[in-house]
């Protein structure tokens, strides 16, 4: 009885839960704003496209003989592409010559005619009626000469078309016809070539950014953009930062009605050959001038239903919930529109740990050793946000008793 009396005495003390110690102050990071000049973007999508895109097709028909070039290569204007067939059109040549020749002859010899009849007429050796046929005869051999030479001139030139060369200087493309085909004039497409420096820059600007934006030039502080060659930020699908520039050289004269956005197109050099007629760009458009913002670090920001809010230390270390109106995003960090004061300490670490009205440890992250990275907050929230288990007392035996192994397995 004296043993089982123990026995219940100890199970009673070890349900006895001791109280969970008081929940430690957590500890954040924090940092103030930085105020610096920025300049407010809009950015915007859009396609590259080059300055010049032609379509090489020949100017006469006939079979493909050669091709000159190496698919893929840069050409230089004027440099030759194609040969075609051109034994017909060098017989058309030499019958139009030949054509010249006999039309000089015959006005030659009229010339001679009318010079010596114009003599005979003065002492009436001939009438006027011959006078004057001779007259004729002789103008209209020199219109014949006159179009003999202007078929010859055209043969020549067909002569000439069956050598194709390069209109401009560029990257060209795998040719569409191999030799032994026959090529259509003005019809069969036989290779495109692109230049690529410089190079466009197509993007549609919406109906709020371009009321925006004459406002601005209304108000004078924004110059025009096809006059003043306003640069334009650019970054490409696989980069994060916009390292590119360019310059506007258009905007088109009337918004699309079924889109609501006006044309712009940009120029940007292209000496490495980077940039291509198709891809893809993200484009920043300055729409005001430099002014003085507040920045703080991006994983500062959370969202809620949509809103951005901040968590702000206040003076007595308690947490405060803060709705703010963002702005552009540059090097990491978000301008700040509205809501927050410059000076204030702003958590950027431990989001996840905190809640309003909480009391904390704020801790600088310029004394930080090593500032948490986004990630690593990431990931110390994670874990600070999992349950700890609190370890139990434990009741200590007296000394009198023992229990045996089989009590202590049950």
């Amino acid at each position: 009885m004296l043993a089982v009396a123990m026995t219940g005495g100890l199970v009673g003390c070890q349900q006895e839960v001791a109280k969970a110690p008081p929940k430690k102050t957590p500890e954040v990071f924090v940092s103030t704003p930085t105020v610096e000049t920025v300049t407010d973007f809009q950015e915007f999508t859009g396609r590259t496209s080059a300055v010049y895109t032609v379509d090489i097709r020949s100017r006469v028909s006939g079979y493909l003989e050669q091709v000159l070039f190496r698919d893929g290569a840069d050409v230089k204007a004027g440099q030759p592409l194609f040969v075609i067939d051109d034994r017909i059109y060098r017989a058309t040549a030499a019958n139009a010559a030949a054509l010249v020749a006999q039309a000089t002859a015959r006005r030659d010899g009229l010339i001679n005619q009318d010079r010596r009849s114009h003599e005979l007429r003065r002492s009436n050796a001939v009438s006027q009626e011959q006078y004057e046929t001779i007259a004729f005869q002789r103008a209209e051999a020199e219109a014949a000469v006159t179009a003999s030479a202007a078929q010859k001139e055209l043969a020549d030139l067909n002569v000439s078309y069956t050598h194709v060369l390069a209109p401009i200087s560029g990257m060209i493309s795998n040719r569409r016809v191999d030799p032994g085909n026959l090529v259509k004039a003005d019809d069969t497409v036989l290779v495109t070539i692109v230049s690529l420096d410089p190079i466009y820059m197509y993007f549609d600007v919406n109906e709020r950014t371009v009321l925006k934006l004459r406002r601005l030039i209304h108000d004078g502080q924004l110059e025009e953009a096809d006059e003043a060659g306003v640069v334009v930020q650019v970054s490409l699908a696989d980069e994060d930062d916009f390292s590119h520039r360019g310059t506007i050289d258009f905007l088109d004269n009337q918004i699309d009605a079924s889109t609501g956005t006006q044309r712009v197109r940009a120029v940007i050099p292209n000496p490495d050959r980077l940039l291509s007629p198709g891809l893809f760009v993200r484009l920043r458009f300055p729409i005001g001038q430099p002014h003085e913002a507040l920045l703080v670090q991006e994983e500062a920001l959370g969202t809620d239903q949509g809103q951005r809010f901040l968590y702000v230390v206040n003076e007595k270390d308690e947490v405060a919930y803060r709705r703010v109106k963002v702005g552009m995003l540059t090097h990491g960090r978000r301008v700040i529109d509205d809501g927050l004061k410059a000076g204030e300490r702003v958590v950027v670490n431990g989001l996840q740990r905190v809640r309003p009205g909480d009391k904390v440890v704020p801790k600088s992250t310029e004394s930080a050793a090593t500032p948490a990275s986004p990630v690593e907050g990431l990931a110390m929230d994670t874990v600070a946000s999992r349950p700890q288990s609190v370890k139990k007392p434990v009741t200590p035996l007296p000394p009198e008793f023992k229990p045996s192994r089989r009590g202590k397995e049950r």
